[in-house]
């Protein structure tokens, strides 16, 4: 019978359980997780199993990190979204979050571009530190997110996006997410990709400020290839700014939106 070991092939015998497999492979460890869930007791070994065997406190080589972290994982979804490139234009509120997000669930390489440099308000937000403040955003989340998860790769331009290099910064990604704060530069982003690099998916943002009901931010398709989170009406304005609340909601609408495309599934 062969399972699969903190990612790794194993044969077992036909009958073996969960908890003779721990003593026979790693009799300290104190989390098992069988197929993404953790388990507290034992129970019979199938084939095709995924066991993830962790000692608490331990530091994992890069190997057994990538594994680990994807020990959570729906069976199946991180050999797909390791091979795939996610663009993100815009490394504020969200595009930081988003970023974090994919960096989490192991897609494998993600390129940030972002013009702008971490300030004090930023950080209301933000995924950034008090001591990043004055440091280009992409330069600061690309620190954060190696110490995150070092075994995803991270490209950085640090510039103004224009019609000129959209195509060439971000060529060959899988999925395009817009970030931007600005409508005139979210118009010229979504309007640029979406012409310029044919067939691939674009997941964009609308309406997140303020303090407003959570389920009013949503996901929908907008377009052929266009995909647009949030509620559509709520921008930011004097007297209803941006707070991390819904900002991160918005975010994790958009990281979600682009893990499913990335899966071949509709985001809804």
């Amino acid at each position: 019978m062969k399972i699969l070991l903190n990612e790794q092939p194993v044969d077992m015998p036909e009958g073996a359980t969960l908890f003779e497999l721990r003593e026979a492979r790693k009799p300290e460890a104190d989390v098992v997780i069988l197929n993404g869930f953790p388990l507290q007791e034992d129970r019979p070994l199938t084939e095709g199993d995924r066991v993830v065997l962790i000692r608490r406190g331990e530091h994992p080589t890069p190997d057994e990190l990538e594994a680990l972290m994807a020990a959570r994982h729906t069976p199946g979804v991180h050999e797909r979204i390791k091979k795939a490139t996610v663009g993100i234009a815009g490394a504020g509120g969200l595009g930081s979050a988003i970023a974090v997000a994919l960096a989490r669930i192991g897609v494998g390489r993600l390129i940030v571009a972002d013009f702008d440099v971490i300030e004090p308000s930023n950080l209301n937000r933000q995924q950034y530190f008090v001591d990043q403040i004055g440091m280009p955003k992409v330069d600061a989340l690309r620190a954060n997110l190696q110490r995150i998860n070092p075994c995803v790769g991270v490209a950085v331009f640090y510039g103004r996006l224009d019609r000129e290099n959209i195509p060439r910064i971000f060529n060959g990604v899988d999925v395009m997410v817009e970030a931007f704060d600005a409508p005139d530069q979210k118009a010229m982003l979504v309007e640029t990709f979406l012409s310029r690099c044919p067939g691939k998916p674009l997941v964009a943002a609308s309406g997140m400020a303020g303090y407003g009901p959570s389920n009013t931010v949503t996901t929908r398709r907008a377009a052929t290839n266009l995909y647009l989170a949030g509620d559509g009406e709520t921008a930011a304005r004097v007297g209803e700014g941006l707070m991390a609340p819904r900002v991160g909601i918005a975010a994790h609408h958009q990281a979600n939106a682009a893990l499913r495309l990335l899966l071949g599934e509709e985001p809804e």
